[in-house]
């Protein structure tokens, strides 16, 4: 069987482990709040109603991209581009490319970062590949401008950092329904691995700043995944309501399921 991801890719290992992924989000949750096409995510009144329901359903389309065969990763990639032509119809307007190329980086950037802080630095070689399977993914959505090596990447992903990004009352909206949706405590770990993972652009946006309990708290969860404990960290982490979610994650790859319809 032909995959979209060959399955030796250092991205089938990164999006195998649900701490990994959790990471990943919570860096992405954090910029998608500062983007300034934010507005697309509130058109439909979706992701503020149920921002942790909208992170689940967007990671089961991008594993179904990573995991299953050529063809059912294409017609992942199919769904999401009707999906998003429905958005654009119902409102009279285009998602703008640079809109598409910064969720693209987005998942890029924070597959890497959320890898070598929980794991390993990535050689250039893996880092690379990274890039091609989402730069492949990208293609499939025709998304314009996209750099086909990792070099440009980076200068892309800068311009765009600087450029892309903004504290704006979405921002403000989306890190309120945030905290509603995690409670107190939950929504606390959530900016602390925002700290952790985020670049500096967005940090400072945000006003996070560095807690000296938390690389102490890492090596504490490092330990305690290696005593295969760490489902513990996660159930405190995320609402009762998910934790079936969060065993899925683990199990996806070894499955064959099929995801759910995502809604904007």
């Amino acid at each position: 069987m032909e995959y979209f991801v060959k399955k030796e890719s250092i991205v089938r290992e990164i999006w195998g482990k649900s701490d990994t992924i959790l990471v990943i989000f919570a860096g992405a949750s954090a910029e998608f709040a500062l983007n300034k096409a934010v507005d697309w995510l509130y058109f439909t009144g979706k992701l503020p109603a149920d921002p942790l329901g909208r992170l689940f359903s967007t990671v089961t389309y991008a594993r179904q991209i990573v995991f299953f065969s050529h063809s059912e990763a294409i017609g992942a990639i199919k769904r999401i581009n009707a999906i998003h032509s429905g958005v654009e119809n119902q409102r009279g307007n285009k998602i703008p490319q640079w809109a598409y190329r910064d969720v693209l980086f987005m998942l890029i950037g924070y597959s890497i970062r959320a890898y070598e802080l929980l794991e390993r630095k990535l050689s250039q070689d893996e880092k690379q590949e990274v890039l091609d399977v989402f730069y492949r993914v990208g293609k499939a959505m025709e998304i314009e401008d996209l750099p086909p090596n990792y070099n440009d990447w980076l200068s892309q992903r800068k311009q765009h950092l600087e450029q892309d990004l903004e504290d704006s009352r979405y921002s403000k909206d989306l890190y309120r329904q945030y905290k509603k949706h995690l409670g107190p405590v939950r929504y606390w770990f959530l900016l602390k691995v925002q700290e952790l993972v985020c670049p500096q652009k967005v940090k400072e946006l945000l006003h996070l700043t560095s807690n000296p309990i938390i690389p102490p708290a890492l090596t504490t969860y490092k330990i305690m995944r290696y005593l295969k404990l760490d489902h513990i960290a996660k159930s405190l982490l995320l609402p009762n309501d998910y934790k079936d979610q969060i065993k899925d994650l683990d199990r996806f790859k070894n499955t064959n399921q099929k995801p759910t319809e995502v809604s904007y």
